[in-house]
């Protein structure tokens, strides 16, 4: 089975991409976030013409939103409405071998790392904490955690790291959180299993610089962790970067990974 995650910054208005992407590369599930656009008005048939015939979203206008389109049958589509926004960040399908697959879109958290001062990195660290309660408490099923987790949690994973220890989605306290999450989840983070963590690895670079392949000032924001029972069934993990070269494209670019289920 191949299962891929990608931030796409807008399903209406990048949905020839998205198409363009499961065709291609073959996709059986996908899930996007940032799709940015109420339930009513998702794309749907142009999605199961391509045999994305199940599918499960949450969204909202102009902002954050998540979906699971799938050509394999799921059930037992949930969310946990985090952190009681009642913002379209998570959704969770249950495969037919009961393989749980959870979506997220975590919160940016704005541009000041500190929860006093500053409401959109507390909004942060509190979904961060509340997940590692739920998911440190349940260990037991067979999962894939997937999306825009908004952290890149080792060195490697930015440009500079000293240059970023400042800057939000790479401060102490975000990556600490965020390998507690991996540790007392049970989790294994995939890509870094296929590259090793002295090397660069990035999934996301900003729409600032205009020459983003020269530049390469990029960070890992995206991610998939499978639970660790899981990992010797992966046989694959690729961040696809050519979607950043195509035209109006997302800033983020699709992570695949190839799994038997």
């Amino acid at each position: 089975m191949r299962i891929a995650t990608w931030n796409i910054n807008s399903v209406r208005l990048r949905l020839p991409q998205v198409l363009k992407f499961i065709e291609e590369q073959g996709i059986d599930i996908i899930c996007l976030q940032e799709t940015k656009t109420p339930n009513e008005y998702f794309p749907t048939e142009e999605f199961k013409k391509i045999g994305m015939i199940h599918q499960y979203f949450r969204g909202e206008k102009s902002y954050n939103g998540v979906a699971i389109l799938s050509k394999v049958e799921f059930s037992n589509e949930q969310y946990i409405d985090w952190c009681m926004k009642n913002d379209t960040r998570h959704v969770s399908v249950k495969l037919k071998d009961g393989t749980e697959i959870h979506n997220f879109y975590i919160p940016a958290g704005g541009d000041e790392p500190d929860i006093v001062i500053n409401p959109k990195f507390e909004h942060k660290m509190s979904f961060l904490n509340e997940i590692k309660n739920y998911f440190s408490t349940n260990i037991k099923n067979q999962k894939i955690l997937v999306g825009d987790l908004n952290i890149a949690p080792l060195e490697n994973d930015v440009w500079s790291h000293k240059q970023l220890l400042n800057v939000v989605s790479h401060t102490p306290l975000e990556t600490e959180t965020l390998l507690e999450i991996i540790n007392t989840g049970e989790w294994a983070d995939v890509m870094r299993e296929f590259v090793p963590t002295n090397q660069k690895l990035y999934s996301w670079w900003s729409y600032r610089n205009r020459n983003w392949e020269i530049s390469n000032r990029g960070r890992r924001l995206d991610h998939v962790w499978v639970s660790k029972k899981l990992l010797s069934s992966v046989r694959s993990g690729i961040i696809y970067k050519e979607t950043r070269s195509w035209e109006r494209p997302s800033d983020h670019v699709p992570i695949i990974i190839d799994i038997d289920i």
